[in-house]
């Protein structure tokens, strides 16, 4: 495994943690920091072994920050590799779960990196926005467009024309937060999440994750139906496929294999 600087990386059986570790800034990212959790994405998508991941933030003052605009405006390089803020944020190939564990801020690209993840569990003190107008920028790390994907389209301009801060307890009422969490109960909810997902076969869950996001794009949903998504392929090809049935019938519990 990797070592890092600015993120830490956990491995429990087949579950990985992943923590932005940069407190100091607020979890803000910079470049470097954007290369490093490339190459983590790039380690979970390729290990067979590792099936859901957790993304949280040290300390429990934020998530992230998002950019970090000091860094930006002391000359810093603003290079990003092609899979977007975080690594994470542009790469649309990745159907293996992503769970957010949202600990206090999340503003600009660290709302961006929540939102692009699968699920969202937030603390009591979270709080979300996309504040980059107030700066002289736009939240093009996906926020203005995976927001009115996600909830009612005027909940989503109200966000975005004005930068205002919306809290856990809203969020989940708008729609984008699954569950709001006591602050120390926080990865404890989000690593109950993963161990649901990983309960079911992994091979049903990517295949599941992939329609949804790739049928999202059909324009009509007789089109996303018939659509053949390699996941799904893979699924019918797969000894899971067999595997689930055969458990149900022997009244088992299954032995995913995740091939």
């Amino acid at each position: 495994m990797s070592e890092y600087e600015f993120v830490e990386v956990e491995r429990n059986e087949r579950l990985t943690f992943i923590t932005i570790n940069r407190p100091e800034v607020y979890n803000a990212l910079h470049s470097p920091a954007h290369f490093e959790f490339d190459n983590v994405f790039n380690e979970f998508a390729s290990d067979p072994d590792q099936w859901v991941a957790i993304i949280t933030g040290s300390g429990d003052r934020a998530f992230s920050a998002g950019n970090d605009l000091k860094y930006q405006a002391a000359g810093g390089s603003r290079e990003r590799p092609d899979t977007g803020f975080a690594g994470l944020t542009n790469r649309f190939d990745l159907n293996k779960p992503v769970i957010a564990a949202v600990n206090g801020y999340a503003m600009g690209g660290g709302f961006e990196i929540a939102l692009a993840c699968d699920l969202i569990v937030a603390s009591e003190n979270a709080v979300f926005a996309l504040p980059e107008p107030r700066v002289g920028l736009a939240a093009l790390a996906g926020g203005l467009h995976r927001l009115p994907r996600m909830i009612p389209q005027k909940q989503a301009l109200g966000m975005i024309l004005t930068g205002r801060r919306v809290t856990a307890d809203e969020g989940e009422q708008l729609g984008f937060v699954n569950e709001v969490t006591k602050p120390e109960e926080l990865l404890t909810a989000a690593r109950r999440w993963a161990d649901q997902i990983l309960e079911c076969s992994p091979m049903s869950i990517r295949a599941s994750k992939q329609s949804v996001h790739q049928g999202l794009t059909e324009p009509r949903l007789e089109d996303a139906l018939r659509t053949v998504y390699p996941a799904v392929q893979s699924l019918y090809n797969s000894s899971d496929f067999i595997e689930g049935p055969l458990a149900f019938s022997e009244k088992r519990a299954p032995k995913w294999k995740a091939e």
